[in-house]
C-alpha cells in the first residue's frame, strides 16, 4: 500500500504541486459537491430540445467521467470537465426552439466544434492563441468569472432574486427559511475559512445540506439507489448533414466561438487562482488541457449532450486545496457512483452549495490587483470582460467582447504593434460571433 502511494504521488507530481492525498480527496469531493447540480439541471434544460432526461441524465455523467478522467490522467490538472451551462440552453432554447432547428442537428454542432478544436490543439494553432492573450485580459477572466460564480449562487439561493423592469434584481426574502439557511451556510464557510480549518467548504456544504433537509427547506433525498436509464434513445444520434447546410452556418459559428472562448477562459481564470500560470501569465502544457476538452466535446456529442469542457466549480476544489490531477480523478470516480446514487446526488439543495460559489467567487477576484489600472488600453476591456461575464450571465459573451475591446483601443490609442496576430485572429473570430448570435431569439 506504502509503495503504491508513492508511486500515485510521483505519477501527480505530488511534491513538485505542493499537495498530498487528504488534500486532494478534500479538493475532489468538494469539486463534486459544487457541480453535482449539472447531473439533474443538464437534462432538465435539453428537456425543451426533446431529449429524454433518462438518456440526458446518462450522457451528462458519462461525459463527465470521460473528459475530467483524460484532464486528470493526461493533463494532470485539478479541473473537472461536464457539459457547459449557457451552450446547453442555447441549444435548447434558442437553436431547437426558437430557430426550429432538430436537437440532433444541434448535437452535429458540438461535434464538429469538438473535431475542429482537437485539430486546432494538435496544430498548436489554440496555443498560439491563447498565448496571445494580454496579461490584462488573462486576469479578468478570473475576476469575472469568480463574480459569476458569486451571482449564480446569490441568485440559486435566493439572497437575490429576478426584480422588475428598470431593476433587473433585487434582494430576496432574507428571513425566508431558505435564504437564513443559505445565509448560515456562508456564515459556516467563512469562519472556517478564516480559522484556516482544512476542508472549509465542504464542511459547510455538508452541514447546510443537514440543516436544509432537518427545516423542511429541501426534500431529503427518497432514496439512495437507482438503476441508470438505458442512453441508446440519444446516442450517436447526429445529423451531420443538416449540421452542414449553409442557412446553418450561423449557428455552427455560434456554438465553435461560445465554446472555444469559454474553454479558454475558464481555463486561464481557475489557473489563475491555483497559482498554476508561470511568471509570464501562461500555462504550462497548456496543450493537455485544452486537448482534455476538445475531446470531451466530442464525446459529448456522441453521447447525446452538449458542449463541455472544464468546470469554473473546479474552483471550488482549487480553493480547498486541489492542485493536481488527483482531484480530477477523485470527481471522474464519484461522477461513477452518481449513476447509481442519482437520488441521493441530486437532493443536495442550492442553499447548500450556493453559499460555496458566492466563498468561491470571493477568492477568485484576487487577480484584478495585477491589471494595470494606470494603462487605459488594458483597465477598459479588462473591466468589459468582468463586467459583461458577470452581467450578460454568458462567459463567453465577457471574453469576445474583451478580445474586440482589447484591439480597437490599442489601434485608437496608436499602439497597434502590441497587439500579437493571434489576437488579431480571437478578436475576428469574436466580431463574427457578436454578428451571427441570433439575440432576438435567444432566451
Amino acid at each position: 500500500m506504502p509503495g503504491i502511494r508513492s508511486r500515485i504521488a510521483e505519477f501527480f507530481r505530488f511534491e513538485e504541486l505542493g499537495t498530498n492525498f487528504r488534500r486532494e480527496l478534500a479538493a475532489g469531493l468538494t469539486t463534486f459537491v459544487t457541480m453535482a447540480y449539472i447531473i439533474a439541471v443538464n437534462p432538465a434544460i435539453l428537456k425543451a430540445a426533446g431529449i429524454p432526461e433518462g438518456p440526458s441524465m446518462v450522457a451528462t455523467i458519462a461525459t463527465a467521467i470521460f473528459g475530467t478522467l483524460l484532464m486528470g490522467l493526461y493533463a494532470n490538472r485539478p479541473f473537472a470537465v461536464a457539459p457547459y451551462m449557457g451552450e446547453n440552453a442555447f441549444v435548447a432554447f434558442t437553436v431547437v426552439r426558437a430557430l426550429g432547428w432538430r436537437w440532433q442537428t444541434a448535437l452535429a454542432a458540438v461535434f464538429i466544434a469538438g473535431v475542429l478544436f482537437a485539430a486546432l490543439t494538435a496544430a498548436r494553432v489554440r496555443q498560439w492563441m491563447v498565448e496571445a492573450v494580454p496579461a490584462g485580459l488573462r486576469y479578468s477572466f478570473a475576476a469575472g468569472i469568480g463574480l459569476f460564480l458569486a451571482f449564480v449562487g446569490l441568485n440559486e439561493t435566493g439572497i437575490v432574486t429576478i426584480g422588475v423592469p428598470g431593476a433587473p434584481v433585487r434582494i430576496g426574502d432574507l428571513v425566508s427559511p431558505a435564504a437564513l439557511v443559505a445565509t448560515l451556510g456562508f456564515m459556516i464557510i467563512a469562519v472556517l475559512l478564516i480559522r484556516r480549518i482544512p476542508g472549509a467548504i465542504l464542511i459547510g456544504i455538508v452541514a447546510s445540506s443537514i440543516l436544509a433537509f432537518a427545516c423542511g427547506v429541501a426534500r431529503a433525498p427518497g432514496g439512495w439507489i437507482g438503476t441508470p436509464p438505458n442512453p441508446a434513445p440519444i446516442m450517436l444520434k447526429l445529423d451531420l448533414r443538416g449540421a452542414l447546410r449553409p442557412d446553418f452556418f450561423g449557428v455552427l459559428l455560434t456554438i465553435f466561438v461560445m465554446a472555444l472562448v469559454d474553454t479558454m477562459g475558464t481555463l486561464l481564470g481557475v489557473s489563475a487562482r491555483a497559482g498554476l500560470l508561470d511568471e509570464t501569465g501562461n500555462l504550462p502544457q497548456i496543450e493537455r488541457p485544452m486537448l482534455a476538452d476538445a475531446l470531451a466535446t466530442a464525446f459529448a456529442a456522441l453521447a447525446g449532450t452538449t458542449t463541455a469542457g472544464a468546470f469554473v466549480e473546479s474552483a471550488a476544489g482549487v480553493s480547498a486545496g486541489g492542485r493536481s490531477g488527483m482531484t480530477a480523478v477523485v470527481v471522474a470516480a464519484l461522477f461513477a457512483l452518481s449513476l447509481f446514487f442519482a437520488p441521493f446526488v441530486t437532493a443536495i439543495p442550492p442553499q447548500a452549495y450556493g453559499p460555496a460559489l458566492v466563498i468561491v467567487g470571493a477568492l477568485m477576484i484576487e487577480p484584478v490587483t495585477k491589471i494595470n489600472f494606470a494603462d487605459y488600453t488594458e483597465l477598459i476591456p479588462a473591466f468589459a470582460t468582468i463586467a459583461l461575464i458577470s452581467f450578460s450571465y454568458n462567459i463567453g459573451v465577457g471574453i469576445s467582447a474583451g478580445f474586440v475591446l482589447y484591439v480597437i483601443f490599442k489601434i485608437g490609442a496608436g499602439r497597434y504593434r502590441e497587439i500579437r496576430p493571434g489576437l488579431w485572429v480571437l478578436s475576428l473570430l469574436s466580431l463574427t460571433f457578436f454578428a451571427f448570435y441570433p439575440y432576438h431569439s435567444a432566451v
